[in-house]
């Protein structure tokens, strides 16, 4: 690792130190978001009510659901005796009231067989308000804080007064030979005392409870003040029995509730792995590039020409041969001639030299001093070494000129 990568690496620690020394010095914000969820501590949780849900009078058991109500219920179903084996009622607090058609009629069926439903949401779903021909308006003026007021009069002292989580939705349309209204809240947006808590005889057999204000029943408000009377008295209203607990928790999620779900609600651990997933994206950049097998130098084949021509050259220099040399010389000059300027050599006269002049461009002198000397060299009989250096500088003055 060179030096920039280890100061680029010294930085970016640096920087996820002081981003860590950061965010455990400020206090965790609160998380205000509705979950509805009885695992859940933080204000919009259900952990407070599912705990003492058990404990709360004529309460028999507590069932925990973690699937949709139709596939329970169908689970539950004896087709011998074409009855349901689950006796009690069906709770579910949640802020979305949405259902499939198939749990909906699935419930009805339950109810119809004497059972009851306890279902407080912000909005049912339409399905369940046409069946019992109710209907619901949402009024979508702000309200800070509202009354929740229970009909009956023993209740009276257990109304209570909210300011979070309310809910603005209330019943409109009810048939009053089957709905019986058991609660009202009385919001600041308006003065008037709307209704948002009803009972339905479904078939003269079992009992609907429908309630519009879910928040009440969260953590936030069971511990605030004397709150949870008033949840208590709202349950009260439900035969005696066993209770079944609808969870926002279904078995399909469980399966994503696994360590790394864990690990990134935790904000210490969560760092921690964002942290090790850089690191290793560092170590990848720096550490993990491809690696080859260092490559064998292999050297060009040497240019063996010019050391032969040195050796041949040798020889016959060492062999005093002079005349041969001299020959030579003057066959591969004249034989480049011919090939580049397309000069015929066998008559070297005043006409070649003027000619082979223009087309090369040297000087004219020099080239008929050249020619002078090859034609005296041609007719001697013996060369000197002299000759051959003489002859030899002449035609290097040639190419170099």
């Amino acid at each position: 690792m060179n030096k920039t990568a280890r100061i680029y690496i010294g930085v970016l620690l640096l920087f996820f130190v002081g981003i860590i020394a950061i965010e455990f010095s400020q206090p965790t914000p609160v998380d205000w978001r509705p979950s509805y969820n009885e695992q859940h501590s933080k204000p919009f949780g259900l952990k407070i009510f599912r705990e003492q849900l058990p404990k709360m009078e004529g309460i028999d058991s507590v069932v925990t659901i973690r699937r949709t109500a139709y596939e329970f219920l169908d689970n539950e179903f004896d087709w011998e005796e074409g009855t349901f084996n689950a006796k009690g009622t069906f709770l579910s607090i949640n802020t979305s009231g949405y259902m499939d058609e198939y749990s909906t009629k699935e419930l009805l069926k339950f109810v119809d067989e004497g059972n009851s439903i306890f279902i407080s949401n912000t909005y049912p779903s339409s399905y369940l308000l046409d069946t019992l021909e109710l209907d619901i308006k949402t009024d979508y003026k702000p309200a800070k804080k509202g009354a929740l007021l229970l009909a009956n009069s023993r209740f009276k002292e257990d109304s209570i007064n909210i300011n979070r989580g309310l809910n603005q939705s209330y019943f409109t349309t009810l048939d009053t030979t089957t709905t019986t209204v058991l609660g009202y809240h009385k919001l600041t947006s308006h003065d008037t005392t709307r209704v948002n808590f009803v009972k339905v005889d479904f078939n003269k057999k079992g009992s609907i409870f429908l309630h519009l204000q879910p928040a009440t029943f969260t953590n936030y408000h069971l511990l605030k003040n004397e709150n949870k009377k008033y949840a208590e008295a709202a349950l009260s209203y439900i035969p005696d029995g066993a209770v079944y607990f609808a969870s926002v928790n279904r078995v399909g999620d469980e399966l994503g509730d696994n360590e790394l779900r864990f690990i990134m609600n935790q904000p210490p651990l969560r760092w921690a792995w964002q942290f090790g997933l850089v690191a290793l994206l560092i170590f990848m950049i720096f550490n993990a590039k491809r690696r080859q097998r260092i490559v064998k130098v292999i050297k060009p084949l040497e240019n063996t020409t010019i050391a032969f021509t040195k050796t041949i050259g040798n020889l016959y220099y060492e062999s005093k041969n002079h005349n041969n040399l001299v020959d030579k010389k003057i066959t591969y000059f004249l034989e480049n001639i011919r090939r580049t300027y397309y000069l015929n050599t066998q008559v070297m006269d005043d006409k070649f030299v003027k000619n082979l002049a223009m087309k090369s461009g040297k000087d004219r002198e020099q080239i008929a001093r050249l020619f002078k000397l090859i034609a005296q060299l041609k007719g001697k009989k013996y060369c000197s070494e002299d000759d051959l250096l003489r002859i030899n500088k002449n035609i290097e003055n040639f190419y170099s000129n």
